[in-house]
């Protein structure tokens, strides 16, 4: 892996075949700038283990997510066909079933690439983006293969990041949810943030 991709930089667009309610679409990453977020996460391979865990659970959280004006898009080296199997195959049988989210084929591995997730031996890390109405990368994470990630701390961190982005005179705390108490980053007014808890 080469590059080095930051958060507040511009996500690097892509143009991909995805498989949107058992259908082909292309989708475009551009297509959803001024006006949704995105998280954009990426597994290593369909019909694998920790992986359907993972996308079932994004997809039961989808409604989350929608009203927070976010669409999820998730991404393997898989082809579109391979992802289509696999949501035909039950979730008892190691299948995802029909997932609420785009399923997008990176067969060439350009987007893998672009996103410097791509392992020596050609499949994706879990790396997790979190790109705002701009296209700017807001959050970044990256696991390595065997363990999943948290739909909920993605849930919280996309709330602090929509807070800071309304509220520009104010930063989040260490593991701040909303309606919690925010901070003004300020020697003298941060003080009462800290006097408070």
């Amino acid at each position: 892996m080469e590059g080095c991709l930051q958060v507040g930089q511009m996500a690097p667009d892509f143009e991909a075949t995805a498989v949107v309610d058992m259908e082909f679409k292309t989708i475009r990453l551009s297509d959803y700038r001024g006006k949704k977020y995105v998280i954009l996460f990426f597994y290593p391979l369909d019909f694998t283990f920790v992986c359907p865990t993972e996308l079932t659970s994004f997809s039961d959280r989808y409604e989350d997510f929608a009203r927070l004006e976010t669409e999820i898009l998730g991404v393997s080296v898989d082809s579109q066909f391979t992802h289509l199997a696999w949501m035909q195959t039950d979730r008892k049988d190691g299948g995802v079933g029909e997932l609420k989210y785009p399923l997008i084929a990176d067969l060439k591995k350009t987007i893998s690439q672009a996103y410097n997730v791509l392992t020596p031996e050609g499949v994706a890390l879990r790396g997790l983006f979190i790109i705002d109405k701009q296209g700017i990368i807001q959050h970044a994470t990256i696991n390595n293969l065997a363990f999943g990630r948290s739909v909920d701390e993605t849930l919280r961190t996309l709330q602090a990041i929509q807070y800071v982005q309304s509220h520009p005179d104010e930063v989040c705390p260490a593991n701040w949810k909303p309606g919690e108490k925010t901070m003004i980053p300020d020697p003298v007014k941060a003080k009462e943030y800290f006097a408070a808890v």
